[in-house]
């Protein structure tokens, strides 16, 4: 269905001129942020889909992200300025009305797409304008608290500063879209060592990363719905937090993984009405289930990397569109055997915390062997 999905997106963008952010009933809401159908279709590229005009797509995706669209009273079409953005490397707060730290980074997130997409067609400039500002999420986080938070134009960050503060208006001074600095600091999709260079290491960013899940369930008295599901201040119920529990093998500490996987499916997956704790936003809240259930999660949804955590079903098996089946086998899963002793793939040692797409989509067998000890 992904040469679909993307030539219904390129369809979008003849229409309007730009790539969907969230259309409603056939049209346009601009409600969101960002451009996230870019690495929707720089995924598709990159995986091996040509079922959809590419020139179109290779046009779609740079100019979604640099043409400021406006209306014909000149009011712009989508929250993002680009030249502003281009101007700071950040979305200032005191130059745009809401969700500066939000939409920062998660445009630096699209502009990494759409670097990758630069190199393999060969536009070697548009691939080093899209890497610089792939970089910008840095100016977001400040070192001397270890979170994002929002910025001046003169630099200064917001005081006082509240971890806990939420918003999601871009029409109110607020720094962040249906979250707060908890559950946005995590978002650096693209370069989570990067992200834990600038937290000041690995030992201070796994004790971050503890804090999100132990922190008290506070949630602001005008903190819109989205934010539920909540374990400390890491919020289930919403998709800026689905991948943080999958940062943790980046650490060193998978086993942290299968414990966060193992309490969220128990505690927020129920076979009875209501039995999801938030919104399934385009089926998110599924699909997080069903990764998590074969044992890994796309931390970057773009490229086709993913990290390995702890299965949840003894076994799966994917019937792929290739004629080829991939095979997930977790031995010895149980309630009490959470954590990953070992994985092989076909019969050899998986290197490293990574499963590549290209393994799946070859066929072959994914082996977890599961353990009641921790095995960092």
């Amino acid at each position: 269905r992904v040469d679909g999905f993307v030539t219904s997106m390129l369809g979008h963008s003849r229409a309007l001129g730009f790539l969907p952010v969230i259309p409603y009933f056939g049209w346009e809401s601009y409600c969101m942020i960002g451009n996230h159908a870019v690495p929707v279709i720089v995924d598709a590229y990159l995986k091996g889909f040509r079922g959809f005009d590419v020139d179109a797509a290779f046009t779609a995706v740079t100019n979604s992200l640099t043409v400021s669209h406006r209306d014909l009273d000149g009011r712009p079409k989508i929250k993002e300025d680009w030249d502003l953005y281009d101007r700071y490397g950040y979305y200032p707060f005191d130059r745009i009305d809401g969700e500066s730290v939000s939409r920062t980074l998660e445009c630096s997130y699209d502009d990494w797409c759409a670097a990758r997409m630069c190199e393999a067609l060969g536009d070697p400039q548009g691939a080093a304008f899209f890497n610089r500002r792939a970089s910008n999420w840095t100016n977001v986080i400040d070192r001397s608290v270890g979170m994002a938070r929002g910025r001046r134009a003169d630099g200064g960050w917001r005081t006082p500063f509240d971890p806990f503060a939420t918003g999601h208006d871009h029409r109110k001074a607020n720094d962040f879209t249906e979250g707060n600095s908890f559950q946005y600091t995590w978002h650096v999709l693209q370069d989570p060592p990067g992200l834990f260079n600038r937290l000041g290491g690995t030992e201070k960013s796994l004790e971050k990363l503890d804090r999100l899940f132990k922190e008290t369930q506070v949630v602001a008295e005008d903190a819109p719905p989205d934010i539920s599901g909540l374990i400390g201040q890491y919020v289930h119920g919403n998709e800026p937090s689905h991948h943080v529990a999958y940062l943790y093998p980046y650490l060193g500490r998978p086993d942290r993984t299968a414990e966060v996987v193992r309490e969220v499916c128990d505690t927020f997956y129920k076979t009875t009405p209501g039995g999801l704790c938030g919104n399934d936003d385009c089926g998110q809240m599924s699909a997080w289930y069903v990764f998590a259930a074969m044992g890994f999660y796309p931390v970057n949804p773009c490229g086709g990397d993913f990290v390995i955590g702890a299965p949840q079903l003894p076994e799966v098996i994917i019937r792929l569109s290739n004629g080829h089946r991939f095979r997930v086998l977790a031995r010895n899963l149980s309630r009490e055997n959470k954590y990953v002793k070992s994985v092989t793939l076909n019969g050899k040692p998986l290197a490293g915390f990574m499963l590549k797409y290209a393994d799946i989509m070859a066929g072959g067998e994914l082996v977890f062997e599961m353990s009641s000890r921790k095995n960092p």
